[in-house]
């Protein structure tokens, strides 16, 4: 059955050109953070002879308000920006998928608790729990990443759990219970693998989120600080500069709008590749 909906994904990148696109995007975007060491120059050397220069051959980019040239921050941004994405979404799977093959699985007095503290978390607006925690917390990327990671796992969890009572109940667990395995080995050998399509594809909105949420910090100030660098945090520091070099913002704005649209993209893709009611359709 996996088999065959990785052949379904396969097929859904060839066919909606959309997500192939979304996936060469999102590539390109990280093979380029990788390599960002490349850059031709330091995106925290201070020049302010050369501040607030247009884009040249020298300065792809531009220069901002301290002469920094824009590439090469905007190359050490977005592997700030996608670390964040990455690292949040890892923290957020782990925990989602705990709680909700624990949940599902086990059932009862358990799930009942399970499920109402994720509903206590959801009704709690976790933007503002970020900003508290964040003024209080030390500023810098670990910060970041735990607090958007352990705000944002409860979607995760009531999905998986809805997979577990599903997959619980088909013949290769059914075996495993008669068989006399333990209960771990079921939910890591039968339940977790089941599920991983639909994670997959969780997974793919989770990072997005992140993302922006990421964005929505640092452009407030209270994400990755001075002298490094975000695509958020050059959007705070390009809005009064806006009228005078719109470049500062429209290059970490466009790029934070294309990640997004392409993880977006992409989690089409694989719900359209790894959910059977999507593919009659």
């Amino acid at each position: 059955m996996n088999q065959l909906k990785w052949r379904f994904l396969k097929a859904q990148l060839i066919e909606q050109k959309a997500g192939f696109a979304a996936l060469i995007v999102l590539a390109v975007f990280g093979l380029a953070s990788i390599f960002a060491f490349l850059a031709p120059h330091d995106p925290n050397a201070i020049a302010i002879s050369d501040r607030l220069l247009p884009p040249s051959a020298e300065h792809w980019f531009g220069t901002d308000d301290y002469g920094r040239d824009y590439f090469a921050r905007a190359l050490y941004g977005g592997r700030v920006s996608l670390s964040v994405g990455f690292l949040a979404m890892a923290i957020a799977l782990i925990v989602g998928t705990a709680v909700g093959t624990i949940s599902g699985y086990f059932g009862g007095w358990l799930d009942n608790v399970c499920m109402r503290t994720v509903d206590i978390f959801m009704s709690i607006p976790s933007f503002f729990i970020m900003l508290i925690l964040n003024a209080y917390l030390k500023p810098g990327i670990s910060t970041i990443v735990i607090i958007i990671g352990l705000l944002s796992w409860m979607n995760i969890a009531r999905i998986v759990r809805a997979e577990t009572l599903s997959v619980k109940e088909r013949e290769y667990v059914l075996y495993a219970k008669g068989s006399g395995q333990s209960k771990f080995r079921i939910i890591t050998r039968h339940i977790i693998p089941s599920v991983m399509p639909t994670i997959i594809v969780a997974a793919t909105i989770n990072i997005a989120n992140a993302i922006l949420m990421e964005s929505s910090l640092s452009f407030l100030g209270l994400g990755i600080q001075q002298p490094n660098s975000s695509w958020g945090s050059m959007l705070n520091s390009a809005q009064s500069l806006i009228g005078e070099s719109p470049y500062l913002a429209l290059f970490p704005g466009l790029f934070i709008l294309l990640t997004v649209l392409s993880f977006n993209f992409l989690g089409d893709v694989f719900r359209a590749a790894f959910e059977p009611r999507v593919n009659k359709r």
